[in-house]
């Protein structure tokens, strides 16, 4: 399977796990387990960076704000061209946002860039060895090569687990992934 095929059975699987989610009234509560994992492994970060959810992703959005009730900095990506590296702004929920390439919202140019030291990232599918599939346009492998001291944590849904995915040779490999049912780190 190639790393497209594999990344639309994903995808799939994803749409129909959080669509059953809704249908039987869970999608809620599997959130807030997933986030209350999450939020356990704040721990010792100052800035925290995550993401604003697209599609059926988990949504971080409780967990940027427990991290901002606590005092941390908390960031979002900013991403200007396909061959920019992403960066990471200094935004807390309820700050503006602007639409920017992609139609992803981000923050304002103007806000800060910052340095994290915590990742949460988006996954379209992971395995036990840490490894990640994203979207497919590297932004993340190259943020966590700028970022080597930062934690790397993957947010998915547990139905995103690949027995194994293939890796190129940028792929960072993760610290963590939370799930919904676990938290799944290194053996």
């Amino acid at each position: 399977m190639t790393k497209a095929q594999l990344r639309a059975a994903l995808r799939a699987r994803r749409r129909a796990h959080v669509a059953a989610l809704r249908a039987a009234g869970r999608y809620e509560a599997a959130l807030a387990d997933l986030a209350a994992r999450a939020i356990a492994r704040i721990e010792g970060a100052r800035t925290v960076a995550a993401y604003l959810a697209y599609g059926d992703e988990v949504d971080p959005l409780p967990i940027l704000t427990a991290a901002a009730a606590r005092g941390l900095v908390t960031a979002l990506p900013r991403v200007t061209s396909r061959a920019a590296p992403m960066l990471f702004h200094r935004w807390a929920p309820g700050d503006p946002l602007l639409r920017g390439l992609y139609s992803l919202d981000q923050p304002a140019p103007e806000a800060p860039v910052v340095t994290p030291d915590l990742i949460f990232t988006p996954l379209v599918g992971f395995d036990r060895t840490m490894a990640r599939i994203g979207q497919g346009a590297a932004f993340y492998d190259r943020a966590f090569a700028a970022n080597p001291a930062a934690r790397r944590i993957g947010l998915a849904w547990s139905v995103q687990e690949a027995e194994a995915l293939p890796a190129d040779p940028w792929d960072i490999p993760l610290h963590g992934i939370v799930t919904e049912q676990e938290w799944i780190e290194p053996a």
